[in-house]
């Protein structure tokens, strides 16, 4: 069940163990790259499931989109976060920049792997 565009929906991976809901990704393809969005439940950090989601994510979109590379962001301060991602083979691609999301203004790092 989802609220989303239909249009949309087969971009979106939901991830279980059992029963319960581990997190989501979001694959879209752009251009000339691809995007990946991540959520994880936050009862369920810190026990290897961003980092398994994420590989598994990549492997998808390189059969979806074979010669576009990945990027996501992350906010600076999200240690964790960043660790998992470089875990599952992405790296900190550039300086830090300012970007506006829903939950107002902040500094991100663009992460990217071939």
């Amino acid at each position: 069940m989802g609220f989303m565009n239909p249009k949309s929906e087969k971009n979106y991976l939901a991830f279980l163990d059992g029963d319960v809901l581990v997190g989501f990704v979001n694959i879209l393809a752009e251009k000339t790259e691809v995007f990946i969005g991540i959520g994880v439940n936050p009862d369920l950090c810190n026990k290897h499931y961003g980092r398994r989601m994420l590989m598994l994510a990549a492997e998808i979109s390189k059969k979806r989109y074979p010669n576009k590379p990945l990027y996501l962001e992350v906010r600076t301060w999200n240690t964790r976060a960043i660790k998992c991602y470089e875990k599952a083979g992405f790296q900190i691609d550039g300086e830090p920049y300012a970007l506006t999301t829903g939950i107002g203004t902040g500094m991100f790092y663009r992460m990217t792997k071939n």
